[in-house]
């Protein structure tokens, strides 16, 4: 049984609503059906088409599209529509039909340099993953066939995978203007080729799926929770720019300190306890007054 969640997503087309899932459902393909007749590759689809308001289905990535017909209003049934698909996909539905030819998608793949000198960002313009991962070496990368094969070139040290981005770290004996076009077009031909980035049981095997992050979350006291909140809303998007990452740790009520992992870029980047100390405890400090004293950092 698998452990799907879906979220409702809106669009900027009333008439069409998005049922987001926290794994992929496609190997970045892009599937869209007009009619049940065009469905048959996707049983999915095909089942969509039996309600009555469905016009169009359009399947990519990690998300279903469905368009409406004016005889309903989406808040009326989407979150039916929501359970309907959730069920489909954790008792195993087929989502498309292995059968069905797929295309090779255009990918651009970009290098970017990180405030750390060890790491460089490796920009795709497609969705790869819906979690964070970070695989330390190749023993620990059993959950990502490409980072396996990363970790076959000599010089990579540590490989960090974001929404849309790979950062990696190399050793020493290696210079970056040597290794970035290699590294960037074997990226860019995994990715294009639609091999699989992460496993499709990550998430669940990592704890990383909606379901067991909320409830990681509530089990945690207030103060955590508002440390994360702020994490979330104002240094994970900067960090995030740079290829990296800080996941919230633990929270000491007595000593008043915070326990932050430093992932990716951040993982050993020489300004890092800068941006650590001037940035993000003077923030919760200030934010959170009497409750946060000292912010002290994890590499991961």
């Amino acid at each position: 049984m698998k452990n799907i969640t879906i979220k409702i997503q809106t669009t900027s087309n009333p008439s069409i609503i998005k049922f987001e899932a926290d794994s992929f459902l496609t190997q970045h393909q892009s599937f869209e059906f007009n009619n049940i007749d065009e469905a048959k590759p996707s049983p999915l689809a095909q089942q969509l088409f039996y309600l009555p308001f469905v016009k169009k289905v359009y399947i990519s990535g990690n998300f279903i599209a469905v368009e409406r017909y004016n005889i309903v209003e989406w808040a009326d049934v989407q979150e039916e529509v929501a359970t309907q698909i959730q069920d489909y996909l954790n008792s195993d539905g087929i989502v498309i039909k292995e059968a069905t030819p797929s295309k090779k998608v255009p990918v651009t793949v970009y290098a970017e340099s990180t405030p750390n000198p060890s790491v460089m960002k490796f920009v795709a313009n497609k969705k790869l993953v819906t979690a964070t991962f970070e695989f330390p070496s190749i023993d620990e990368a059993k959950l990502s066939p490409l980072a396996t094969e990363l970790f076959h070139f000599p010089f990579v040290k540590n490989v960090f995978i974001d929404e849309n981005y790979v950062s990696i770290s190399k050793y020493d004996i290696a210079e970056w203007n040597d290794i970035t076009m290699e590294l960037r077009e074997f990226i860019r031909t995994y990715i294009e080729n639609g091999k699989e980035i992460v496993s499709p049981n990550a998430n669940v095997v990592l704890e990383k799926t909606q379901e067991q992050l909320d409830a990681n979350f509530e089990a945690l006291d207030d103060t955590s929770k508002e440390i994360i909140n702020i994490l979330e809303e104002y240094v994970k998007p900067a960090v995030a720019s740079d290829g990296g990452n800080i996941q919230f740790e633990s929270y000491n009520a007595d000593t008043k300190t915070v326990k932050v992992i430093l992932q990716g870029a951040c993982s050993g980047c020489p300004s890092s306890t800068f941006t650590l100390k001037n940035g993000i405890e003077n923030m919760l400090r200030e934010m959170l007054k009497d409750k946060v004293q000292t912010v002290e950092a994890i590499n991961g």
